[in-house]
């Protein structure tokens, strides 16, 4: 069975230019600037004021964004957690005292209220505790404590008691993301025997453990981000190139093969660092007609990529001035949305417009949001990526042809993903 296939760059047959070496890292490392609900209707972050640290939610399905700070007794430490909840309130996560204490914070008329909700004491010498992404319902709120030898899912908002242990996982596991719409499938990238391969959790089964990539047998095999709609995925995996990452795509419960395309390597931009954020919703049927927004670091500084499995090419935006880095989301329709924060607009989420198919730079018909807004550009135009004239882009149809990829012992293949019993 083929477990990946490597999408090539027709330019460069076309040009005779040989691709370059796998100039991209995928990085887990960065983390969005502020969290948002599945559902857009809010999003909170750990805002400054002269030097201290407090809590803001925003309001983002209104007539127009607003703020509300939610300021505590004394100022936060800069690596509190917060963490939007789909009625509005915000959950913290301190650490003091060796222990990770869970609030729920609401604004009370000039002031702020705090629920306490309990804490998780981590035993393990060097072990971390950290929120996992926001649950879809907006009702529960997880947590993933890693140790030396194991991992642990905390149910840490929405329980009856207090933060509840839900899953214990050998391996030391990292990322996390959503497979599903009731908030009960979620994958994780599990680290054990020296691989990482993503894996995922049941949490109505009692932790239930079930491989979900393994798409060559000595390779690492990330989730980076997955819609629970259409099933489309984005992986992050060396199997075609060892030892080196590369950004892939596939679809849960397809038949076919991971794909590698030459769109998402960006050779003509080394160097640099790249972490998909966001994907289009609503497209049932239609995984290839999905966009995918990807943040971008390198030597010309940071913007913003969009992208989507029926074209070849990666348009590149200019973030808004101000961007919450890392965070945003898409409306069914295609429009891209990027909350940013500056001092003359402290709570605001600009709209853009992906220009597919076009050929203008960042500025020209990609921006819908107000004059003024944007930030610094990456590079000038977007990326053409070997597009052959004529070229099929009819959803349903692969954008670029197929290579075999290496052959390599069976896989555990997406359809068998533990999703067909829900």
């Amino acid at each position: 069975m083929t477990a990946c296939a490597i999408e090539p760059s027709a330019a460069a047959e076309d040009d005779g230019v040989p691709g370059a070496g796998c100039a991209i890292t995928v990085d887990r490392a960065i983390t969005a600037d502020c969290a948002i609900t599945v559902d857009g209707a809010y999003a909170a972050r750990l805002a400054q004021q002269e030097g201290s640290w407090y809590p803001e939610r925003w309001t983002l399905d209104g007539p127009e964004p607003y703020a509300v700070p939610l300021p505590g007794n004394q100022p936060e430490e800069p690596g509190t957690e917060v963490q939007p909840m789909g009625d509005g309130r915000v959950l913290i996560h301190r650490l003091a005292d060796g222990r990770h204490h869970f609030a729920l914070l609401y604004p009370t008329g000039p002031g702020t209220g705090e629920l306490p909700l309990g804490a998780v004491e981590c035993p393990d010498e060097g072990a971390s505790l950290r929120l996992l992404p926001p649950a879809p319902g907006g009702v529960r709120a997880f947590a993933l404590a890693v140790g030396p030898r194991s991992s642990t899912v905390w149910l840490v908002a929405g329980g009856a008691f207090g933060p509840e242990r839900l899953a214990v996982l050998p391996g030391r596991c990292s990322g996390g993301a959503w497979l599903d719409r009731a908030g009960r499938m979620l994958a994780l990238d599990r680290e054990l025997g020296g691989r990482t391969k993503a894996v995922v959790v049941d949490l109505e089964r009692g932790g239930e453990v079930s491989p979900l990539l393994q798409i060559a047998p000595d390779s690492d095999d990330r989730l980076l981000l997955a819609d629970p709609d259409s099933g489309l995925i984005l992986v992050g995996s060396d199997a075609p190139c060892p030892g080196q990452e590369r950004l892939g795509w596939g679809v849960l419960g397809s038949t076919l093969p991971v794909r590698f395309p030459e769109s998402l390597r960006m050779t003509e931009v080394p160097d640099c660092t790249v972490t998909p954020f966001a994907v289009q919703p609503g497209q049932v049927l239609t995984p290839e007609g999905c966009g995918v927004a990807v943040r971008i670091e390198g030597p010309l500084g940071g913007w913003v990529g969009a992208w989507r499995p029926r074209d070849r090419r990666m348009c590149h935006l200019p973030a808004p001035a101000g961007w919450l880095s890392g965070a945003g989301l898409w409306t069914q329709d295609g429009a891209l949305l990027l909350p940013y924060a500056t001092g003359e607009v402290p709570c605001g989420v600009a709209a853009v417009a992906v220009p597919w198919g076009e050929t203008g730079g960042p500025g020209g018909s990609g921006e819908t949001g107000e004059p003024g807004r944007w930030g610094d550009v990456g590079p000038g135009d977007p990326v053409r990526d070997g597009v052959a004239a004529g070229a099929s882009s009819a959803p349903g149809e692969p954008a670029e042809p197929d290579t075999p990829g290496p052959a390599v012992n069976r896989p555990v293949p997406l359809q068998q993903a533990p999703l067909a019993r829900m």
